[in-house]
């Protein structure tokens, strides 16, 4: 196989995990967005956290809410909980890497404000505890997963939601979180704005 035919072959598979998951997800996004908008509008702020690449998710995520998505608006309260170094080596050098999420949740998040945790697998430790933190504090949690979800799945309380991609490839899922990423941007934005297409 030539690497053309490789690279088509990488596009194809991403559509197709795109087309499973979206009959399957859109109700969890919208469930979703209307949390996060809710707890915006009663200026409440967005905790965000994950690992590599979801990391990544979530300081994207993150920086389309406190600059803009596609419409101009004012900046929208959003924390990205994996961007200061200073605070992550110390936290993990002090205590352990699995508490580098869960003591800024402590500190930073306030009853009523929102964490959104990014774990394809759904069984990251940092992220785990970072859940359970954001309970303590009386934090509602969006929870972006794959595979069967993991054991951050049964931590989720009656008024979390989880958006689980329905595939096993991590490529996949991180893929589709980037598109549902965007979905919450949207429609955050829609329900904020009042802008129809």
């Amino acid at each position: 196989m030539d690497l053309i035919d490789r690279v088509k072959r990488q596009f194809e598979a991403s559509v197709q995990a795109k087309v499973e998951a979206m009959e399957v997800l859109a109700p969890a996004i919208a469930r979703a967005a209307e949390l996060a908008t809710n707890q915006l509008l009663s200026e409440h702020k967005i905790l965000c956290c994950g690992n590599g690449g979801s990391a990544a998710d979530a300081q994207h995520f993150a920086s389309e809410m406190l600059n803009h998505f596609e419409l101009q608006r004012p900046g929208l309260p959003a924390i990205a909980l994996t961007t200061d170094s200073s605070t992550l080596t110390s936290v993990a050098n002090d205590y352990q890497f699995a508490d580098v999420f869960s003591r800024q949740v402590r500190t930073l998040g306030q009853p009523g404000d929102l964490l959104l945790a990014l774990s394809t697998s759904g069984d990251s430790r940092n992220v785990l505890s970072a859940i359970e933190a954001a309970h303590d504090r009386e934090m509602h949690v969006l929870l972006l997963t794959g595979h069967e979800g993991g054991r951050a799945m049964p931590m989720l309380g009656t008024g979390d939601v989880e958006i689980r991609v329905p595939s096993t490839s991590t490529a996949r899922i991180q893929e589709v979180h980037g598109l549902v990423l965007h979905c919450l941007c949207d429609l955050i934005d829609h329900q904020l704005l009042g802008q129809s297409d």
